[in-house]
């Protein structure tokens, strides 16, 4: 089987702007929502069986209590935020398996789910959909792979390496040294891409530099590392048969009502039916 992880926080915002992009920002009140959920209906239209989402119930984590400056939900477009909670509600509705994230986030999620799916030898493949540098540390050869949609890639470890210039395991100590402008923390001054693959290359990961290579921003890109590193224990499921799609729940009718998009319901059974 192969278990497809889902970026939900992701997947409302590509909805949210493209679809304002086509409305002269007249937002429909739940058309994001209504974009994901039609977005998974042909991903189980084209075959997949086993999914799972993951969605930032809150934008704050832990990290925000590590560094000041980690990215928060200042600035998010109302109309956008006010369908987070709703996406959670329709995605649980529709029989799919979603995991709201408080403490940890949405990232930490697929990141989790990935190390439990890939735990079993029924998985001949993992596949996470998000384009986010943070999720290419997941990535185990050709079995655990990252899939961009919006540049249309799907990178493996050999991918990886291209787009980088390190491998997956060594993706926080590079997001360490150059930063990471979405997550809010700046990497260490003076380190680019270039030369931070290359230290990596050369040295293995920050813990093991020579003192003299980072000298007193040591501690910091030691803290960065530790923003960058996703935690994979959270428990998310006991089994992948968890994931299995077996079609919407009884509430999905009424959910799809609130949505606006009676056409929801049509596609979800014709999925359903063999």
């Amino acid at each position: 089987m192969i278990v497809h992880l889902i970026d939900g926080t992701y997947e409302l915002f590509r909805q949210f702007y493209g679809r304002r992009s086509f409305t002269k920002g007249e937002d429909a009140p739940f058309g994001a929502v209504a974009g994901v959920l039609h977005s998974v209906l042909e991903m189980i239209e084209q075959g997949a069986t086993h999914l799972g989402v993951a969605t930032d119930h809150v934008i704050e984590s832990f990290r925000n209590g590590l560094w000041a400056g980690y990215k928060t939900g200042d600035g998010i477009d109302p109309a956008l935020w006010a369908q987070f909670h709703p996406l959670e509600d329709g995605l649980s509705a529709m029989g799919v398996a979603v995991w709201p994230m408080i403490e940890l986030e949405a990232d930490d999620a697929l990141a989790s789910a990935a190390h439990l799916a890939a735990r079993d030898d029924r998985v001949e493949k993992v596949s996470i959909w998000t384009p986010d540098k943070d999720l290419a540390q997941c990535v185990r050869g050709d079995r655990v792979v990252q899939v961009d949609r919006r540049a249309k890639q799907v990178r493996d470890a050999a991918g990886v390496r291209a787009k980088f210039g390190v491998e997956p395991g060594l993706i926080p100590d590079f997001l360490a040294l150059v930063g990471d402008a979405a997550d809010g923390y700046p990497g260490i001054q003076g380190i680019g891409a270039v030369t931070a693959a290359r230290l990596l290359n050369e040295h293995g990961p920050i813990e093991n530099f020579p003192p003299t290579v980072l000298g007193e921003h040591r501690d910091l890109a030691l803290l960065f590392k530790n923003l960058a590193t996703l935690r994979t224990d959270a428990p998310l499921f006991h089994d992948v048969d968890d994931l299995r799609w077996r079609g919407p729940t009884k509430a999905f009718a009424a959910c799809a009502d609130r949505l606006g998009d009676a056409r929801l319901v049509k596609r979800a059974r014709q999925a359903t039916s063999p």
